[in-house]
C-alpha cells in the first residue's frame, strides 16, 4: 500500500466531475481502495473521496465512530465503508447546522447546512450493492464525501462565513452556535 499525496483547496481535481467507475471489482480499484484507505487513517480523516488523492473516479472511503454519533434513530456508527458510483437521495427538507472540517482544507473548520436524512446506494469493490438510509453525523460524512466527486468543498455549501475559522482559533475560542444563532435572530 501507498501514502497517496493529499490534494489541497485550489487544485483542479478538486473542482472537476469525477467519472464512473465501469468495473468497481477491477484490481486497479482494489489498490486504490487500499491506498485511499491507509491515507485516510494517516491523515487521522473520517473520510477521503478519490479526488481528493488526485484520482478524478467515483469513490469514496468513511466510517462513522461511536464518539461521532448523534441522538437520532438512524445515526449509527459504521464500519468502514467504500463506495463506488454512490448516488445520494436528500430524504425530506429538514437541515442542520454542524462543524465540518476535511483533508483538502486543512487547518480550518466551517459550520455547513446538510440535510439531516439521506438514502444512499453504491457498490463495494466485491460488487454488493449498498444501500442504506440514515441520519445525522453519518448522513453528513457521506453529503460531504459525495460532494468531492462533484467537485465540491465544503466552502462553498457555508451560509455563514463568519464560521469558517481556524482549527487552532475554535480550540481557543469555542463557538457556541446556538447562542450566536440565537443572537442574530436566526435560531
Amino acid at each position: 500500500m501507498t501514502l497517496l499525496k493529499i490534494a489541497r483547496m485550489g487544485h483542479p481535481v478538486l473542482r472537476g466531475t469525477a467519472g464512473l467507475v465501469d468495473d468497481p471489482t477491477a484490481p486497479w480499484v482494489r489498490r486504490l481502495v487500499e491506498d485511499m484507505i491507509e491515507t485516510m487513517e494517516d491523515a487521522r480523516g473520517t473520510g477521503i473521496a478519490a479526488p481528493q488523492v488526485h484520482q478524478s473516479h467515483r469513490i469514496v472511503v468513511f466510517r462513522v465512530p461511536d464518539e461521532r454519533v448523534t441522538e437520532m434513530p438512524g445515526d449509527v456508527a459504521q464500519d468502514l465503508t467504500v463506495l463506488i458510483n454512490p448516488v445520494v437521495e436528500l430524504v425530506g427538507r429538514e437541515r442542520a447546522l454542524g462543524w465540518e472540517g476535511c483533508l483538502s482544507v486543512p487547518g480550518l473548520r466551517g459550520v455547513v447546512p446538510r440535510h439531516l436524512r439521506i438514502r444512499y446506494r453504491g457498490t463495494s469493490p466485491e460488487g454488493e450493492v449498498i444501500d442504506r438510509a440514515v441520519e445525522g453525523f453519518h448522513a453528513r460524512v457521506v453529503q460531504h464525501e459525495c460532494d468531492h466527486l462533484d467537485g465540491i468543498l465544503y466552502p462553498q455549501r457555508m451560509t455563514d462565513f463568519r464560521l469558517l475559522v481556524f482549527l487552532e482559533e475554535l480550540q481557543r475560542h469555542p463557538i457556541d452556535l446556538t447562542a450566536l444563532l440565537n443572537e442574530d435572530g436566526a435560531g
